[in-house]
């Protein structure tokens, strides 16, 4: 059999990575919303769960599992050539080498916290949306796409602040981001859930598909196995 893959699902592919990429420049920058502090990567990185929720209804665990690593994959390039450029002497008339570096490098347990966050949390999201809906047959696809997300956004905002901060920021004030941060982000997929919506119904119609995760392996790894 031929295997192809389609436009729009390249297309979202493609987009999955850019925003991680993103997600982990902006984290450099500490806002402050309603009082709270969080990232500036919070303006970006939901759009990660909604692009993951997109691929896994209309596609199927499988292919959003191929998606997944190959966001991963391309974010930890991204860091490497970063942290290598961060490294390279600069031009000796060039003044912007501590700008630069203070943007583009990144300490390498929140570079590792980041990846490994992504992951756990990008799989369960995939992993609960995919049984839901075949629990509930396809139905109430808003639902299933907060319960999925706040899982995802949960075990992603966990891991992180732990790994990154644990033994340098207090537990209480890190207990504190992670709800923020979970509620931030689900909230954020809530708000755009109408349009989120839309582009399911479009896309299951373009692409004449509609995929429900019947026996299959929720294997991590097993990245080949696209059909």
């Amino acid at each position: 059999m031929t295997k192809t893959f389609s436009v729009s699902f390249m297309m979202s592919g493609i987009l999955l990575s850019v925003c991680l990429i993103l997600s982990n420049l902006l984290a450099t920058k500490v806002i402050s919303i309603f009082g709270f502090s969080a990232t500036a990567a919070l303006i970006i990185f939901p759009v990660s769960y909604i692009l993951n929720d997109t691929i896994t209804e209309v596609w199927g665990y499988r292919k959003a599992r191929l998606m997944i690593w190959t966001a991963f994959a391309m974010n930890f390039l991204a860091i490497v050539f970063m942290q290598l450029s961060v490294a390279i002497p600069p031009a000796s008339y060039w003044q912007g080498q501590e700008a630069y570096a203070s943007a583009f490098s990144q300490a390498p347990r929140v570079a590792f916290s980041s990846l490994v966050a992504f992951l756990a949390g990008a799989f369960i999201n995939a992993y609960v949306l995919s049984r839901m809906k075949v629990r509930l047959q396809g139905r109430s696809f808003g639902i299933r796409a907060i319960v999925s997300t706040l899982f995802g956004e949960a075990a992603d905002s966990c891991l992180f602040f732990t790994v990154a901060f644990a033994g340098v920021v207090a537990w209480k004030e890190i207990a504190v981001m992670i709800v923020v941060e979970t509620i931030l982000k689900s909230a954020y997929e809530v708000v755009v859930l109408p349009v989120t919506t839309v582009a399911v119904r479009y896309l299951k119609k373009k692409e004449k598909i509609d995929v429900y995760d019947v026996d299959i392996s929720y294997n991590i790894l097993k990245i080949r196995e696209i059909y």
